[in-house]
């Protein structure tokens, strides 16, 4: 009866350790963000060229930001993104889609022939439970990273572009 009381111990302590460890992972989100921001929207745009690609940009005004606070990183529709700053007034983070991609897949006999194949994307989870209308930007608070949501992201109608926007 001692070694299952022994064993049953060591289990129990071994899922306290490891439910603190989640606890610990999980991002904490801040109640305000240190920037005033206007209206946040998202807009979705395909390539007007077969096979040129898609995907939707999401927008964050900036209407005044006296602290000078760079955002980082984007989580929105369970994708995440470097943001990048367009102007002094707008951060875009611009996601990829996989409709109106070319697919080219090399199969072969031959392992060799299938080479430049590339591995299907794999959805990565994010740390954040979010819905369509809902993103968490990232940015430099100090010396650490903190996380700020932003909800009710407005999706405004799709644009047919000529080609893919450029990453500058």
């Amino acid at each position: 009866m001692e070694p299952v009381k022994s064993i049953l111990k060591s289990l129990l302590f071994l899922l306290i350790v490891v439910g603190f460890s989640q606890c610990a992972s999980t991002k904490r989100l801040e109640d305000k963000l240190p920037l005033e921001i206007g209206v946040v929207y998202s807009q979705h745009w395909v390539s007007g060229v077969r096979g040129g690609g898609s995907g939707y940009n999401l927008f964050i005004p900036i209407k005044s930001n006296p602290n000078k606070i760079v955002l980082d990183s984007l989580y929105f529709k369970g994708k995440r993104v470097k943001l990048e700053q367009k102007n002094a007034s707008v951060f875009v983070g611009r996601f990829k889609t996989e409709a109106n991609h070319k697919h080219d897949i090399i199969m072969s006999s031959d392992p060799l022939a299938e080479y430049g194949n590339t591995v299907p994307g794999l959805s990565k989870k994010t740390p954040f439970e979010l819905n369509d209308t809902e993103c968490v930007v990232s940015y430099q608070g100090g010396n650490k990273v903190l996380y700020y949501k932003i909800s009710n992201v407005i999706k405004k109608t799709s644009t047919e572009a000529p080609n893919i926007p450029q990453d500058r």
